[in-house]
């Protein structure tokens, strides 16, 4: 009962890797049950063969059907293949150079074959006591088979034959079909070429046959006609265009000027070389035009036809008319008429390829015994199809035993790319800019194409163009950057890429593709935008001011030509708005500082640290939490299938993950760090100490006397005091009239002898303001202006009396 219960299923292993599930391929049995797996579960479906660092040669013979692309279903056949020749696949893991025979499968009919073709090859390399046969041995596949009469492809070539007549007409059949290339390289044919030049030869003897029983209209000139015929084709419509000339000159001689070359064009020809020939003649008609003029053959021909004129006088017009030193129309038109029928004959040609042998040799061809003694050479090469493709099998299991692991690590997992100290085969290298190392670079064919897609990744890129030192050779390339800021980072940059083989490339960054690169960036960026702000303020300020300072020059010198202005009267009342104003907002500044200080000092050490930390979540908060959720959906997928991939998952790049893809500059362990800048501007460092040391002795200080209890009343008090000095004060008007009094009028003695009370300021002025007269002599006014006589009616004015007066908050 045991035989007949089913075979367990293999447990597979997966690992969180990336923010997805990847099959884990530890074992032998993991590779050999690959097939199985079901193909939602593998990271990849598909892949380019280009762009990769991997080997060319194992890319080659995993794509089967030759497309440039590397597919489920061709990984799987490859992992097939391969565990039917081995004994143990987890061998694969070992990645040796060399495949020891002891590992092929002797037990299968497979195995056994690949061990036969590998004893070829070892004993053709003069190496049969060894155990290992590598790829070295196996790269030049052409050499093991050069020089062997027979490599079992079912093609020949004219070394194949022991018969130097046989070798010659595999020769002329590679001649007139073409050829094929054998294993060794060497040019010959199949037996499909053969059959197509025997069915071409049998058609083209049919074709002749007619000829030969109608030699005089359709070989009038004999075994040349064929050849006549070729070139009379092409110097046919000049001689028509020759005699319509001439009849056009007969019918108005006037027109004989203008039939004729231009002068002109002669002059153009005076500065080239006619002897080499001059295919500006070409488009000239064959002699001089006059009106039925017949044609000369012999003189006065453009010389560009020459020769074609000569052939036709000695070989068509001698034979079918006479000798001729001028030929008429008519008798150009008799020699057309003789010619039609070996034309229409011609246009019925059938085994053109074979033309160039000649009748002669196509019959001998098809009557001889050549046919069967090609089929029967290849007959013989066939037999050893089956030593053949065993070396072929030893050359793709010598290359599986030492790749096809790492490409199922690429293809089926990730892993490689998510392991410290593994690369990935589609990182191109590693691009130094900016005191940052990445390690996360792709090739790209065309970066406007990819970066329509690439852009959807979250990951910030720069399209680098590589040029090699010395030579034209160029690079295009996506390098993420997923560690520091990009603050430093712009079009036009320039770097050095290490490519996987160690090359160096100078590097330039051609295009951005912005995105949050780390949670450090997004904490900094709100104070860094504060301050590039209030850099852009200063700058604009200071614009201002400049251009304002250009303008005063300006007119200072325009003054000092044309003499001084009069000089603008003093406004006193503009002075006092100005100085209110500037009394106001300091005011304002130093109420809000105090209260904001006395509220600060009045909280115990932790809540004044919870304070400062709210403080900084509000500020930097938003952006660190925008930038968390943004870094968190960086996706490696969209980066790889712009460039041909078919990725089947949502790899992820944290940003612990992304740390390691990007290397910032850091000292080395050990080193010493020498502070001193020589070069630095003097006594900054000491201002700098200095400030520091005042910040920190009132910090201690302030922080002393809040324990001791004191601070905190006083600043209350000061604030009590504040307010009860604005309820007080006099209000200032919102817009001083033009000459307002500096201080009120002298008081009028009352008969009781008790003064009556000053004349107060005008009712607009706000009660909440603060005097402008504090600190003077309200009882006697100043010299001068501002007084106000003894008989002059009394101003409206709002007094502040003590029943009018705010009570103090004290």
């Amino acid at each position: 009962m045991s035989s007949l219960s089913p075979k367990p299923r293999h447990r597979w292993r997966f690992r969180r890797l990336g923010g997805f599930d990847q099959v884990s391929i530890e074992s032998g049995e993991d590779i050999r049950h690959l097939p199985e797996l079901d193909p939602k579960l593998w990271a990849v479906l598909g892949c380019p063969t280009k762009g990769l660092h991997f080997d060319a040669h194992t890319l080659k013979l995993l794509d089967t059907d030759g497309d440039g692309r590397i597919r489920v279903a061709e990984i799987q056949e490859a992992v097939r293949w391969t565990c039917q020749r081995l004994k143990d696949p987890g061998s694969l893991f070992k990645h040796e150079q060399g495949l020891p025979l002891d590992a092929i499968d002797d037990h299968s009919e497979e195995g056994r074959q690949v061990l036969a073709g590998a004893f070829h090859i070892l004993d053709h390399l003069e190496r049969t006591d060894s155990g290992v046969i590598t790829a070295a041995d196996t790269a030049q596949l052409a050499q093991v088979f050069a020089g062997t009469r027979f490599n079992g492809d079912g093609v020949i070539h004219p070394g194949s034959a022991r018969d130097p007549a046989i070798a010659a007409v595999i020769t002329d059949i590679i001649r007139c079909v073409g050829s094929v290339p054998d294993r060794s390289g060497e040019p010959g044919i199949d037996q499909a070429l053969c059959d197509r030049f025997f069915s071409e030869a049998a058609q083209y003897l049919e074709w002749w046959a007619e000829a030969e029983q109608d030699p005089w209209h359709l070989l009038p000139l004999g075994p040349a006609t064929e050849t006549v015929a070729a070139v009379l084709s092409r110097l046919a419509p000049k001689i028509d265009d020759y005699f319509a000339r001439t009849r056009l000159a007969a019918y108005d001689p006037q027109a004989t000027s203008a039939l004729n070359p231009d002068p002109s064009r002669y002059a153009a020809l005076s500065t080239q070389d006619l002897a080499a020939g001059c295919p500006e003649l070409a488009d000239w008609p064959l002699a001089r035009v006059e009106p039925d003029r017949p044609l000369p053959l012999t003189q006065g021909v453009n010389p560009y036809w020459r020769e074609p004129v000569a052939l036709l006088r000695t070989e068509v017009a001698a034979p079918l008319i006479g000798p001729l030193e001028s030929l008429t129309e008519e008798q150009w038109q008799t020699i057309k008429v003789r010619l039609q029928p070996h034309l229409a004959w011609c246009d019925r040609r059938r085994g053109e390829a074979l033309a160039l042998l000649g009748p002669e040799r196509v019959k001998e061809l098809v009557a001889g015994p050549f046919k069967d003694a090609i089929a029967s050479l290849i007959e013989q090469d066939l037999e050893f199809a089956g030593i053949a493709e065993a070396i072929e099998s030893v050359d793709r299991l010598v290359h599986y035993y030492q790749h096809l692991e790492t490409l199922l690590q690429n293809f089926v997992a990730l892993r490689d790319l998510y392991i410290p100290g593994r690369w990935a085969v589609f990182q191109a290298g590693t691009l130094y800019l900016d005191g940052r190392a990445c390690t996360l670079c792709v090739q790209v064919e065309d970066s406007d194409r990819h970066t329509e897609l690439a852009r959807r990744s979250g990951i910030y890129l720069a399209y680098c163009l590589c040029r090699r030192r010395g030579g034209d050779e160029t690079l295009t390339i996506a390098a993420a950057f997923t560690a520091g800021d990009e603050e430093d980072l712009a079009v036009g940059r320039n770097g050095i890429f290490y490519d996987r083989e160690g090359r160096d490339w100078d590097a330039t960054i051609i295009r951005l593709i912005e995105h949050p690169i780390g949670p450090g960036e997004a904490f900094w960026s709100p104070y860094k935008r504060f301050g590039r702000l209030i850099a852009q303020q200063i700058e604009r300020l200071a614009g201002t001011r400049e251009q304002a300072v250009a303008v005063q020059a300006e007119q200072g010198l325009t003054q000092l030509m044309t003499g001084p202005a009069p000089a603008a009267p003093f406004d006193i009342a503009k002075f006092a708005g100005i100085f209110a104003a500037i009394g106001l907002a300091v005011w304002a500044l130093g109420t809000a500082l105090a209260s904001i200080l006395t509220g600060l000092l009045s909280l115990a050490w932790w809540q004044f640290l919870l304070v400062i930390l709210g403080l900084i979540l509000a500020i930097s908060g938003p952006s660190v939490l925008l930038a968390h959720l943004r870094l968190r959906q960086r996706n490696l997928a969209p980066l790889l299938d712009a460039c041909g991939w078919a990725v089947n998952a949502s790899p992820k790049i944290s940003p612990l993950f992304g740390a390691t893809l990007t290397q910032q500059a850091r000292l080395p362990q050990g080193a010493v760090r020498v502070l001193q800048d020589p070069f630095a501007r003097r006594g900054s460092r000491w201002k700098t100490l200095l400030a520091l040391g005042f910040v920190a002795i009132a910090l201690a200080l302030g922080i002393w006397a809040f324990y001791q209890g004191g601070i905190a009343a006083r600043l209350g008090k000061f604030a009590n005091s504040k307010d009860s000095q604005t309820a007080q004060a006099p209000a200032i008007p919102d817009s001083p009239p033009s000459a307002p009094p500096l201080s009120a009028p002298p008081a009028a003695a009352t008969p009781g002898g008790a003064a009556s009370p000053p004349a107060a300021v005008p009712a607009a002025v706000s009660e909440d303001a603060p005097s402008l007269e504090v600190g003077m002599d309200r009882t006697q006014p100043p010299s001068g202006e501002g007084q106000v006589s003894a008989g002059a009616p009394p101003t409206e004015a709002v007094t502040n009396s003590p029943d009018q007066q705010r009570p103090s908050e004290e």
